[in-house]
This record gives C-alpha cells, sequence and structure tokens, in this order.
C-alpha cells in the first residue's frame, strides 16, 4: 500500500475532482462518515457520554461537521466547537456547516479554551478536526492553546488524518500535537503517522476509503510502500507434494560465544520456523555442548576460539568451507565485542561469495571498516537496531532515531545493501525503490532476542530463494505479527523472545490462509 506526502495527497484531490470528475462534497461526506464510524465503535460502551468535536474552518474542520451530523443521527449527543468565525468557513466545509446546523444546534464559536477543557472532560471522545495536513508553520494563538486544552484534558482523542499540529511529513510536531488513541487517515496513509515520534501522537491508524478512483490511486506517486499481508503471502514460498528437506534449502549462521548462546539458539530457529530446511551453527568449540542442547533441529559445528571463547580469526578457512554447502549466512548474533572476533567477520564479510544477513555483532565488527561494505561483496541484508546504524554511519543513534527515514535510504544506497532499521515501524530500503514500513509490532518486542529472530527469519527465506529484499520485507512483516500474537497472549510487559519465536508459525498460518486479522494497523477498505 502505498504512503504519501501531504503534497502528494492535495495533488491526489485536485486530480479526483478537477479531472475524474468525483465531487468535493462526495470526498468529504464519505471522510466524515468514515470519523463518526470509528467515533461509535470507540464510544460504544459509553453510549450516554457526549462526544465533542472540535473544528477549524478548513477541509478539516468540514470532515468534522460531516462527522457530527452523523452522529446527531446515531442517537449521540454532539458538542461542536468551530475554532474561528463562521464566515472564515467556506466552500465545501461551509456547506457542511450549513447542514449540520440546519438539523441541529449551532456550532459554538471558541471564545474560551477553558469551556472546551470542560466539555472534553466530561467526553466520551473528542474528535480532533481541527489542523488538518496543510500546516507549515508552529501552532500559536488559539490553536495551539485548544490543543493544549483537549491534551490536559485527559479526554481520548480520534483524530481526522493526521493529529492537528503534527507534521504529515516528517511525524515531528510544529510546536503543540495532538495525541490520539486513533486517526482516521483518508484514502492514502501519510508517512508522518508511521514515522518517530508521529506514531506516538497518532496512535491506531485507519484507513478510510473516501471515493478515489482505484486507477487514479494505482497512478500515484508516493514516498514509501507500507506493508500488507496480501503483498507478504504472494512472497511465502509454496511447497510441492515431492519436496524435501534440501528443497527448501541451508543456512549457516555464524553466532554466539560464552554467554551468549541464546542469541545464536534464537536466530537458529528463527531460520528454522522461517521455512529453510537445514540450518548449522558455527560457534566457539567451547559452546558447541550448550548450544547442542538448546537446538534439537539444527545442526552445530564447533569453531577455533579465542581466550575468551569467542571466534577465532583461525576459524575463517572452516567457515568458507562451510559456506560451499551453503545458501546464505547470518553473521553476528551473539559474537561479542572480542577484537579478534570482530578481525573475522570484516575477513568473512570481505571473502564470502553467498548472500549474507548480518546483525548485532557482526554490524559492530563492520562499524570501523565500512568500506568492506561499500565495495563489492554478494547480496546483504543488514539489521541494525538505532545504535548499530549509529555506529555504522558514525553518528549518534538519537539522530538515526529522528530521522529514520533518511539514514535507512542513506545506509542501503552506501552499503548496497538491503537496510532493516529495526524499532516502532521498522522501515526498509534497497535503495532502487521507494521506503518499505512495517506496520506490524508492538513494544512488547522491545527485549534481548527478539532481533536474532529476525535475523534468522530473513536468512532462512533467502535460502528458499527470495530476493534479499523480498525476505527482509516478508520476515519483518511475519516477525512483527508473531509479536503481536505473542503479545495478545501473555502480554507486552511479560513478553520473551521465545513467546515471539513461538508464535512465528501462527504468524505464518494466518498470512499464508488470507486470515488476516487486524492488529495496530487497521485498514477499513
Amino acid at each position: 500500500m502505498k504512503i504519501v506526502t501531504s503534497q502528494q495527497m492535495r495533488e491526489l484531490d485536485r486530480k479526483a475532482i478537477d479531472e475524474w470528475g468525483v465531487p468535493g462534497l462526495t470526498l468529504m461526506e464519505n471522510a466524515g462518515r468514515a470519523v463518526a464510524d470509528a467515533a461509535l465503535r470507540l464510544t460504544e460502551d459509553m453510549p450516554d457520554r457526549p462526544i465533542v468535536v472540535l473544528c477549524g474552518r478548513g477541509n478539516n474542520g468540514g470532515d468534522g461537521f460531516v462527522a457530527a451530523r452523523h452522529l446527531r443521527e446515531a442517537g449521540r449527543q454532539v458538542h461542536v466547537f468551530l475554532a474561528a468565525t463562521k464566515d472564515e468557513v467556506t466552500g465545501d466545509a461551509g456547506t457542511n456547516l450549513e447542514r449540520l446546523e440546519s438539523a441541529g444546534p449551532s456550532a459554538a464559536l471558541v471564545s474560551d479554551p477553558a469551556r472546551v477543557g470542560e466539555a472534553c472532560g466530561a467526553a466520551g471522545l473528542v474528535v480532533d478536526a481541527l489542523l488538518g495536513t496543510g500546516l507549515t508553520g508552529k501552532t500559536r494563538g488559539l490553536p495551539g492553546q485548544l490543543i493544549e486544552t483537549v491534551n490536559e484534558s485527559g479526554a481520548r482523542v480520534l483524530a481526522v488524518d493526521v493529529p492537528s499540529g503534527l507534521d504529515a511529513d516528517t511525524g515531528e510536531p510544529l510546536g503543540l500535537a495532538i495525541r490520539a488513541v486513533e486517526t482516521v487517515t483518508m484514502g492514502l496513509p501519510k508517512l508522518g503517522l508511521f514515522l518517530y515520534p508521529g506514531m506516538d501522537y497518532a496512535g491506531r491508524v485507519t484507513l478510510a476509503d473516501i471515493g478515489f478512483p482505484g486507477n487514479l490511486l494505482d497512478k500515484a506517486p508516493s514516498v514509501a510502500d507500507l506493508i500488507d499481508p496480501e503483498w507478504v503471502r504472494m512472497l511465502l514460498p509454496r511447497r510441492k507434494p515431492s519436496a524435501h528437506k534440501g528443497s527448501f534449502g541451508r543456512v549457516l549462521v555464524i553466532a554466539g560465544s560464552a554467554g551468549m548462546t541464546g542469541a545464536a539458539s534464537l536466530c537458529a530457529q528463527g531460520a528454522l520456523r522461517a521455512g529453510a530446511g537445514l540450518v548449522t551453527v558455527g560457534c566457539p568449540a567451547s559452546v558447541n555442548d550448550v548450544l547442542e542442547v538448546k537446538l534439537t533441529e539444527a545442526m552445530t559445528f564447533p569453531l577455533p576460539e579465542t581466550y575468551g571463547r569467542t571466534l577465532d580469526t583461525r576459524a575463517l578457512a572452516l567457515i568458507l568451507e562451510l559456506a560451499q554447502e551453503a545458501d546464505v549466512l547470518a553473521i553476528g548474533p551473539g559474537l561479542s565485542h572480542e577484537p579478534e572476533t570482530a578481525v573475522l567477520v570484516r575477513r568473512l564479510v570481505a571473502r564470502v561469495e553467498k548472500p549474507i544477513v548480518i546483525d548485532a555483532d557482526g554490524i559492530n565488527a563492520l562499524a570501523d571498516a565500512a568500506l568492506i561494505l561499500e565495495g563489492a561483496h554478494p547480496p546483504a541484508v543488514l539489521t541494525p537496531h538505532p545504535g548499530e546504524m549509529g555506529r555504522l554511519m558514525g553518528v549518534a543513534a538519537e539522530k538515526i532515531q529522528a530521522r529514520r527515514a533518511h539514514f535507512s535510504a542513506a545506509a542501503a544506497k552506501r552499503f548496497h545493501a538491503t537496510v532493516v532499521l529495526k524499532g516502532a515501524r521498522s522501515i526498509i530500503a534497497d535503495g532502487s525503490r521507494p521506503l518499505t514500513i512495517n506496520p506490524t509490532g508492538n513494544p512488547g518486542m522491545a527485549s534481548g532476542g527478539t532481533g536474532d529472530v529476525l535475523t534468522g527469519m530473513v536468512a532462512g527465506l533467502i535460502a528458499q530463494e527470495l530476493l534479499p529484499f523480498e525476505a527482509a520485507v516478508a520476515a519483518t512483516y511475519l516477525h512483527g505479527l508473531a509479536g503481536d500474537i505473542a503479545a495478545s497472549a501473555v502480554g507486552e510487559a511479560s513478553m520473551l523472545a521465545g513467546d515471539l519465536l513461538a508464535a512465528v508459525p501462527e504468524a505464518t498460518k494466518r498470512v499464508s490462509e488470507g486470515n488476516y486479522e487486524e492488529h495496530r494497523w487497521r485498514p477499513s477498505l
């Protein structure tokens, strides 16, 4: 699914009206109805409490007027506040203000934000239709006061298109911004709703089909793509009745050290759960017995180690020999920061000829030798978190987090690799197409070991002949979906990487069978 900028969305609006003959009133009517439907859903457990609709003078406010009319027709008590004079409300928004007032009480002009705060405090829900995607400057004056009032009221907020005060393209608050529990966005999702910190302001994102012609949306330019389950379903390998374990590829995992055998184990099991036929873990000799106990379905191979029980450079020849029989290598989980091991990783990446997935200590080992990645190398997938990406790019992790889209794209081009920048709404970039954003996952996945599972899943899908970018897309979506399934079973606070791993089969089954249960991304198409 395409993700657009505010300018791209405005151009879609213009084309739909001017070139495709879709009346603007029709688009606004459909948008307002979608908002009303969401408001009714959010307040179905409190039907006697009023709903406050806070409207501005533009089209965003027009959507709010339509929503308020439909909510009244549904029998709900609605208080409408207008943060403008009625003469300032023109065009389609003005028409819908007239329709609203002809059928019920007038919209109250805001003269005292405190009155709005009192109404919000007593309401079951506040509909934020104050400012739309066209905001460019800081929120000041009355709009800023109202945003502060709504946030301080403690009321649940449903935002229209984007939370008021939020930059629709960057996700940055332009001064003060509404904090919503849900955002109903129109036509196509806006980039800022999926970037940090915008995702925290937007809450759950609902997409409303408001009547744009399908051909117009198909041809529309976009800045990014959102992974949807149908895309992943099409990518997943199909299994022939005559298949055997050799049909689904061989993964060589280079991972583990004393005290970090769990990372190697989770990575190997991630590859197996993703469908790889055979998985071998190359590990320091002294931890091989530990991994043999941890792993039943994967094989292990003891390799020369340092005195600190990490992989030694003497292991290079053996790893390259093992790689001859593998389809892909997963390098990094639990390798440690031992300098000798880092040298091994650099030499291995420079010489191996098979596709590679590099994570964790594998990425850290390359931070001071990025030229290896900048030169010629086999197809590679890098799966850093912001700290690892920062070390690789030579900037602070905070800067990476603040500009996730920029650095994902920059790293993919610089290192000629597919990059999965992990975190809330993981971003996938490969330098040759728009960014891809993953909608699945939850804060419960912020625990040790979940990234190791993802590394193995990516490698497991590459072993089954998916291209690196395709494997990254499918694995990241399934990994997040497994996290959502696990969180629903054990709760976010208690979830472990093992819980996520155990949920991968269910996630894969749901997508394979087209059982697209809604999670934090809820398309209402």
